[in-house]
Order: structure tokens, then C-alpha cells, then sequence
């Protein structure tokens, strides 16, 4: 019998660069907002662009966020998320016009509270709405991209018609509560008070989702089903409940999206969703694919640059979100921080 060889295993720690590098992404925002300093030269101009474009990125981010998670943990291409959004938009409307005394009360509890109200009804709504979807027209077509753009799509076209006969074809006009309205006044700029609220929910959104899916157990599973969901199942869990489960949350983050645009619009029509759809899944792109952080980041740059973009040079707003989606394309064809490489 020989002796075992004598074996010393070490373990490289990792340079700096290499450390720094999967977070270079994170910098970007800050370089915008600063690019979009040195160009508009007047701080108020700039300071109103920036909270417009932070409390814009927000809102995209709540709409995306379930979706990055859909696609990833699910590979569901699901073109029927703006079907949530206009869902849960009118959704939310409807319970502000049924609480409209509270809105328009002069206490900032009451108008808070009709506002809790709408997004608590839009996140429910559009949560059972998810859970119908997903049984009814995803589940027949799981592995098969072609039919889930195909059956989604028509769930789009459907979900739009039943808005047009419940709610009527008639675009609805809607005021925010008391006291969002208005503005207030910081180093000669008026930034809006809905912005910053909304700025603060989709903040507050960002650290809860963070805190639940890196500390507790079920976001243990959801991360490690958008990584490799076939190890997941073959240990013993149930993704298929958790298919579900994220499934109906991305759902209700589209309705919460929803009613947070409605009233920063100010305006409903049933094809609102049809229209964010584009600017979403090029968030999703920009983020990759799974990645919540990465889908954090690419809202508010697609949002700051379309802002600056629309100040600078009004023309090309239009193509300066394909812009801004080619060049990190160019620099990470997979996204910026992608949890799952495309299949």
C-alpha cells in the first residue's frame, strides 16, 4: 500500500479588476447623470431632468422587474406584460375614483390611504389575473418560444378588448391625490411631488426585493431556479409552485407599474401597456436576463438618457434608447449583469 501523495491545495484570491469588473455597470448611472451635468450647463434644467428621469426609470424598473424574473426563471417570452400594466392601471383607477373623497380630503393620511387602496386593488387584480394567465396560455406552450410569443401576444389583444368592454373605448382623465399635487422648489428647480414619491417607492421596492431574494429561503430558490432550474427540481423541490408564485408577483409589480404611470400621466387608454412594452423589454435586454439589479440599472439609464436626449436634441429621443441598447449590447452582448445567458 503507497502513501496518499502529499497534496497542498491554494486558492487564488482575485485581483482588484477582477473583482471591480462584474460591477462596472453600476458606475454608468452616476457617468449619465454627470454627462447630463457638463452638457445642459443650468443646474435647474438639469436637476428637474434628472428627478424626471429617476422617478421615470422607477416606475420602468417595477414594470421589468417581474418580467426579468419571469424570463429567466420561466424562459417565457411573455408579450402579454402590458396586458398587467393597462389592467392594473385601470384597475387602481377605478377604486380612486371610488374613494375620490379620500383623494381629494386635506389630509395627507386620507389621500395616502386611497392611494394604498388603488395599488393594493391593482396588485391583487392583476396577481389573480397572472395566475389565470399562466395556467390557461402559458403552461400549454413552456419550451416553445414561438407559440409564447404567438398565445401571449393574442392575450395582450384579448385583455385590451375585455378593457374596452368593461371600461369603455373613452381615454380616462384622472388627478392625482391632494397631496401629490404640486411642486416643490430646490436650488431654482420644481420638481413635482409625485416624482419624488415615486422615486421613493421604487426605491424602497428595489431594497425589498434585494432583502428577499439574497436572504430568505424562497429567494434562494427562485435564484437558483433562474440559474439552473433543472438541478433545483432534480433536488427534490417543487419549481412549479415557484413558477407560479413569481409568475403572479411579476404580475402584480406590472399592475403596481401600471397605476404608478396612470398617475404620472394623468391619463389611461387600454393600449398604454401595448406602448411601454417596447421600452421594457429593451430594460430586460439591457439589464440581462434574470438579474434584478442589472434591470434596476437599465431603467434609470434608459430613463436619464431619454431625458437628456429630449432636452439636448429633441429629435433623436426617439432613437436614443436603440442607441443606448446597441452600445451596451456592443460592450456585453448578453446584458449587463445576465444571470442566465441566453438559450
Amino acid at each position: 500500500m503507497t502513501a496518499a501523495p502529499e497534496h497542498a491545495p491554494t486558492f487564488t484570491r482575485a485581483g482588484l479588476g477582477q473583482r471591480i469588473t462584474p460591477w462596472l455597470p453600476a458606475f454608468l448611472v452616476p457617468l449619465i447623470i454627470l454627462a447630463g451635468f457638463v452638457l445642459i450647463g443650468s443646474v435647474s434644467s438639469w436637476l428637474t431632468l434628472t428627478v424626471a428621469g429617476l422617478a421615470m426609470g422607477m416606475m420602468l424598473f417595477v414594470m421589468a422587474s417581474g418580467m426579468t424574473l419571469v424570463f429567466g426563471l420561466m424562459d417565457v417570452i411573455n408579450f402579454g406584460h402590458g396586458a398587467f400594466i393597462s389592467v392594473g392601471a385601470f384597475v387602481g383607477v377605478t377604486v380612486l375614483l371610488w374613494l375620490a373623497p379620500l383623494a381629494a380630503a386635506g389630509s395627507v393620511a386620507l389621500n395616502l390611504t386611497a392611494m394604498g387602496a388603488a395599488i393594493l386593488g391593482a396588485m391583487l387584480a392583476t396577481g389573480a389575473m397572472g395566475w389565470a394567465f399562466e395556467r390557461v396560455v402559458v403552461r400549454p406552450v413552456y419550451g416553445a418560444h414561438l407559440k409564447q410569443i404567438l398565445v401571449t401576444m393574442g392575450g395582450l389583444i384579448v385583455a385590451e378588448q375585455l378593457i374596452y368592454v368593461i371600461w369603455g373605448p373613452q381615454e380616462i382623465y384622472i388627478l392625482r391625490p391632494e397631496a401629490l399635487k404640486g411642486a416643490v422648489t430646490f436650488l431654482g428647480a420644481a420638481i413635482e411631488k409625485y416624482r419624488l414619491v415615486a422615486v421613493g417607492i421604487g426605491l424602497v421596492l428595489f431594497l425589498a426585493m434585494r432583502l428577499v431574494l439574497t436572504r430568505t429561503r424562497i429567494g434562494l430558490l427562485v435564484r437558483a431556479g433562474v440559474e439552473n432550474g433543472e438541478m433545483v427540481r432534480a433536488l427534490g423541490y417543487r419549481i412549479d409552485r415557484v413558477f407560479i408564485g413569481v409568475f403572479m408577483a411579476g404580475s402584480a409589480l406590472a399592475g403596481l407599474g401600471g397605476v404608478m404611470w396612470a398617475l404620472y400621466a394623468q391619463l389611461i387608454t387600454a393600449h398604454m401597456g401595448n406602448e411601454l412594452m417596447v421600452t421594457v423589454f429593451i430594460v430586460v435586454i439591457i439589464g440581462g436576463l434574470g438579474s434584478v439589479e442589472g434591470c434596476f440599472l437599465g431603467a434609470l439609464m434608459v430613463a436619464l438618457t431619454q431625458n437628456y436626449v429630449a432636452f439636448l436634441a429633441p429629435k433623436l429621443a426617439l432613437v436614443s434608447t436603440i442607441a443606448l441598447m446597441v452600445v451596451i449590447l456592443m460592450w456585453r452582448p448578453q446584458g449587463m449583469m445576465p444571470v442566465v445567458k441566453a438559450r
